[in-house]
């Protein structure tokens, strides 16, 4: 009984901690709308900050007050640094689709990144402890960190201090009306312009503190920043977007499952706090305590999609003889990486299907990716199939995924569907990573190397080329047939598409199959080009890596993210080679794109196409 009320006690201390984060990200979505994914980033700024401004006051105001000042003073610097970059950024975003946010924040997570390694290096630092709170208690002979002890009382602390500015304040009251109604706000003569900035720096302020007040608790390393972001995003998923109590009771719900879950359910400790969700989820769309959202906001084309036309054919099949026509020009280790490209071209391409054509957000497209690479490699391993067969169960596997995931998924939309998929993915990468000698575990499975015929870089070359023109030429007739007109009614407008009596849910459940088997045919030829497998090709980054992808060559194309998987796979790989600090310019690189050119790059192609000629006019004057 000691052991497990310490254990409480230990989960309560954590919560405290992830409120911190969650109270801000919520109370950030729920008055500007921006899904922030910079906010794990803050929360590294925080912790980072903190370790400095101590060692920096140490010698002024000894260990005491050195500490205890560093941790607020850290907060509002990155809260006034958080307040230029919504200002400079952000501001620009506010009517965008969430996409674009999404892209914009990620584009600031990067360079972050990167100059915190720039700054602090890459070796993890360990803080002090915190003085006045050192040693441990004794709570029925179990001892407890007095640091823990007192974080216990933070987060109801916090919570309270919200719930009295929201209420007895007039900017609380001002922050409510916008979550309530934006455009009446406005309406009444209050500048949305400084009520926002001032929000955002505040949830920012709560994020820098979260982190501060980890010095005592963990070591900082760079890493930090990503690894909480997805946990923040689960706890105000659960409690409901834009609610603080909802955060509150999330922190705390997700906090007591982790520390218990490595106790009572070993197995899945990994995955357990995505389970949670994923049932919340299917029972409760908005969350505990969160209300219905409003339709997210679809990046729809500028123009519509029409057949192309005999210039661009020709451009095109110019393009594909050029491509063709690399094992003559290219070595055999550009030729691998060539392949890899044109592999991450179908990725993009089959979540474009699901993203710009069925308006489907997806947080977790790489579990079909992993699926369809699993697929293939235990057809080889267990089966001893020959490559063709491992080709084609890639994508059933990654099918099955699609038509479960479809199951639970008919009543969800927007950032609540995204946070369900990123969900299957964690529970799919979960399954892998544990799975033992059927899936190799954390070692993957190896020797997943193609028949003779294929062997050979170029062969293998020639073999995804083929695959992957045919494989693009179908999503491209998908999204022009009547199916994929359906789709697109459904997206833009689903209560007249209703009306009209399309089926929305069966159209998006096959959309989502569609959008599955190219994702795992992709990663069927990706597990026999690497000639093994293993669950890093179900992981997060690997989702994100697709949605920039597909954001960087513009959703609003068909051929956009061809385009933004060639630019940005081509960048990344070149980057991390010859250049140390390959994140801050890629991430400087995206932010610029999300912000002043957010049609991508296929925009900018179609403006240069549609600009009027420079040249002397040749019409003739009127009289």
């Amino acid at each position: 009984m000691d052991f497990l009320l310490v254990q409480a006690l230990n989960g309560l201390a954590s919560a405290s901690s992830l409120f911190l984060v969650a109270s801000g990200l919520s109370l950030i979505f729920g008055v500007t709308r921006i899904v922030n994914f910079a906010h794990g980033a803050f929360y590294m700024l925080g912790a980072y900050g903190a370790y400095s401004l101590y060692r920096l006051l140490l010698p002024l105001l000894g260990t005491g007050w050195g500490f205890w000042l560093a941790l607020p003073l850290t907060a509002l610097a990155v809260a006034a640094v958080a307040a230029l970059v919504e200002i400079l950024i952000l501001r620009r975003l506010y009517d965008a689709p969430e996409l674009l946010q999404l892209l914009a924040t990620f584009g600031l997570t990067l360079i972050t990144e990167d100059l915190v390694l720039m700054v602090w290096g890459a070796e993890d630092l360990l803080g002090p402890r915190a003085p006045g709170l050192k040693g441990a208690v004794s709570i029925l002979g179990q001892k407890f960190p007095l640091y823990d002890l007192a974080l216990l009382a933070v987060g109801p602390v916090v919570w309270l201090a919200l719930r009295w500015w929201l209420t007895r304040t007039r900017w609380g009251l001002l922050v409510r009306a916008a979550t309530q109604d934006r455009a009446m706000v406005a309406a009444l003569g209050v500048n949305q312009a400084w009520l926002f900035t001032g929000v955002f720096a505040l949830g920012v302020f709560l994020a820098a503190l979260g982190g501060a007040i980890q010095l005592p608790r963990d070591a900082i390393h760079h890493g930090m920043g990503l690894q909480v972001i997805v946990a923040v995003f689960v706890v105000v998923v659960i409690g409901g977007l834009g609610s603080i109590s909802g955060a509150l009771l999330a922190s705390v719900l997700i906090a007591e499952l982790n520390a218990f879950g490595i106790l009572l359910f070993p197995r899945i400790t990994l995955v357990l706090m995505f389970l949670v969700m994923a049932a919340v989820l299917i029972v409760r769309p908005s969350g505990l305590l969160g209300k219905p959202q409003a339709p997210a906001q679809a990046v729809s084309p500028s123009r519509p999609w029409q057949p192309w036309q005999p210039p661009v054919r020709w451009l095109l099949l110019a393009a594909v003889g050029l491509a063709a026509s690399a094992p003559l020009w290219l070595g055999d280790y550009r030729l691998s990486v060539a392949s890899e490209i044109l592999i991450f071209m179908l990725f993009a391409a089959s979540l474009h299907l699901m993203m710009g054509v069925g308006g489907l957000i997806s947080f977790g497209h790489a579990a079909f990716f992993g699926l369809g690479a699993y697929g293939a490699a235990l057809s080889v391993h267990w089966l001893q199939a020959p490559m063709g067969l491992a080709l084609l169960n890639g994508p059933l596997l990654a099918i099955a995924g699609a038509i479960l995931l479809g199951g639970f998924c008919l009543r969800l939309s927007g950032v609540y569907l995204a946070m369900l998929t990123l969900a299957f993915a964690q529970i799919v990468w979960s399954v892998l990573f544990q799975g033992g000698e059927w899936s190799g575990g954390d070692n993957g499975l190896l020797g997943i190397w193609p028949q003779a015929w294929a062997a050979s870089p170029a062969a293998f070359y020639g073999l995804t080329l083929a695959v992957v023109v045919l494989a693009i030429l179908l999503i491209r007739r998908l999204s022009l047939s009547p199916f994929g007109y359906a789709v697109r009614g459904c997206r833009d407008n689903p209560l007249r598409a209703e009306a009209i009596g399309l089926p929305r849910g069966p159209l998006h459940w096959a959309c989502m199959v569609f959008a599955g088997a190219f994702a795992g045919l992709a990663g069927a030829l990706y597990a026999f080009l690497k000639g093994s497998v293993f669950p890093d090709s179900v992981a997060i980054p690997l989702s994100v890596d697709g949605l920039v992808m597909v954001m960087l060559g513009g959703v609003q194309s068909l051929t956009g993210p061809v385009l933004g998987a060639l630019v940005y796979k081509g960048l990344s790989m070149s980057l991390i080679s010859a250049v140390e600090y390959w994140r801050l310019i890629l991430g400087g690189l995206i932010v610029v794109l999300a912000t002043a050119l957010p049609q991508g790059l296929s925009g900018v192609i179609d403006l240069v196409r549609r600009a009027p000629p420079t040249g002397p006019s040749t019409e003739e004057p009127r009289p």
